[in-house]
């Protein structure tokens, strides 16, 4: 299967799909206004004592900002440029920061508007001028597709072998293998990892489940009684945080009608392999690739939006998938909506089963830092081939100082953002190297 893109990846918007950014971010900026959701998971935490009035709405747009920027500029624009796809860092960690800032509930949407009319609007232009410089560092960008792609496939092997130890870890690595080479040949315009993932991730669940299910009947056997809640303060604070979100149910039906919209439109991919999928037209691919991260993602936002009040700008993520593969928008827009409404109501449900099923809360836990290892690796990996197809050997010095020169400062740019960032940095000093005549760009 061929992972590489076309050179020349588009950002060029219909008028429908111009006017679904231009209004989604308006309607996600006035949200973070709200505090009823941002994208941000780590944002999200902070948000309890922004309702509660104990802190100020500068202060939290400042938590905001800090810990959404370097994603953004890192990664968000430097993805959508080399794959011609919008992504959530880009679209949806702006509006939170905007919406946040806005001193007035009329502003918000403003500011979100304008948001993305400069996606719409000025990512096009950035990336005509990009491809049209000596060094194409752009094109040169789509080099990361076929890491980030294979060795995502890797992440449910991780989170095994960090919950449940070697041997498990080496059965699910050898599966997958198998199933990853089984698919190459058999169905190969498939991608490759698709099969090998679902397999992981079912086992990651089985395993989880299983012991669960054997903790339960070891207490029951001990005699052992679930706690009785109803006082537990934390429980209060649950149920008086989905009673709020409840009570704003339409505002988010409206929002996952929109964010499915935005994915049914194929200008819009939830994640880092998700977006190449995308770009390359493999809708299904893309499909199960951001179904499997939902079970990594779900127990996380679960949590965090009953302890702060604050849900998720794309809920448990379920509506990309499910956008991915609508026929029209019209229909993805009602799926979305009855999807929203269902994750809204049920969250204290979900919370509740959660508390009884620790195995699987920690299954969760190692699937987001496995997801995260996986990818750390593979953007810098990518990106160093970047490095090498825009510049060679003066390109990885460039780009691998920057990136380690990043570390040795304390990370002044997000780690899983660094990489991608130097790339764009060394590209615009090898242009200028090229104008003062002291670099000769490598010919594709």
């Amino acid at each position: 299967m061929s992972t590489t893109l076309a050179a020349g990846t588009s950002l060029d918007f219909t008028l429908a799909q111009q006017l679904t950014v231009i209004a989604l971010c308006a309607l996600t900026a006035y949200i973070s206004h709200m505090a009823l959701a941002v994208f941000n998971d780590g944002v999200r935490p902070f948000l309890l004592d922004f309702i509660q009035g104990r802190t100020t709405r500068s202060a939290t747009t400042a938590v905001s900002f800090g810990l959404s920027a370097g994603f953004i500029f890192g990664l968000g624009a430097p993805m959508a440029l080399s794959t011609g796809v919008l992504n959530p860092w880009l679209v949806f960690l702006p509006t939170d920061i905007l919406g946040m800032l806005a001193p007035k509930k009329w502003l918000a949407p403003i500011l979100g508007g304008a948001w993305g009319a400069v996606v719409v609007f000025g990512l096009n232009g950035a990336n005509n001028v990009a491809h049209d410089l000596p060094v194409d560092f752009i094109t040169a960008m789509q080099q990361m597709s076929t890491p980030i792609l294979f060795l995502f496939t890797l992440f449910p092997v991780l989170a095994i072998t960090k919950q449940f130890g070697r041997k498990w870890g080496a059965v699910a690595g050898v599966l997958e293998l198998a199933l990853v080479v089984m698919t190459m040949k058999v169905w190969p315009k498939t991608f490759a990892g698709s099969l090998a993932m679902a397999a992981g991730v079912l086992m990651l669940i089985a395993l989880a489940v299983a012991k669960d299910m054997k903790q339960r009947r070891a207490d029951r056997a001990a005699g052992v009684t679930e706690a009785v809640l109803e006082d537990d303060p934390m429980a209060s604070l649950f149920s008086a945080s989905a009673a709020r979100l409840r009570k704003y149910l339409p505002l988010f039906m409206v929002l996952g009608a929109g964010v499915c919209v935005l994915a049914q439109m194929h200008i819009f991919g939830g994640g880092e392999a998700t977006s190449f999928l995308i770009a390359k037209g493999q809708y299904s691919e893309a499909a199960q690739v951001d179904f499997y991260r939902v079970f990594g993602f779900i127990p996380l936002i679960a949590t965090t939006a009953l302890a702060s009040g604050a849900y998720g700008i794309a809920g448990f993520t379920l509506v990309y998938p499910i956008g991915y593969l609508m026929p029209n928008p019209f229909l993805a827009a009602v799926v979305g909506a009855v999807v929203f409404a269902a994750e809204v109501l049920a969250l204290s449900y979900i919370g509740k089963v959660l508390g009884k099923l620790p195995s699987v809360r920690d299954s969760s836990e190692h699937l987001r830092s496995a997801i995260g290892d996986t990818l750390q690796l593979a953007i810098l990996f990518g990106s160093l081939m970047a490095a090498n197809a825009m510049g060679g050997g003066l390109g990885i010095l460039v780009v691998g100082g920057l990136y380690l020169m990043n570390e040795a400062m304390g990370r002044p740019v997000v780690k899983m953002a660094a990489a991608p960032a130097a790339v764009i940095v060394g590209g615009i000093l090898l242009n200028v190297l090229y104008w003062l005549d002291l670099f000769t760009p490598i010919k594709g």
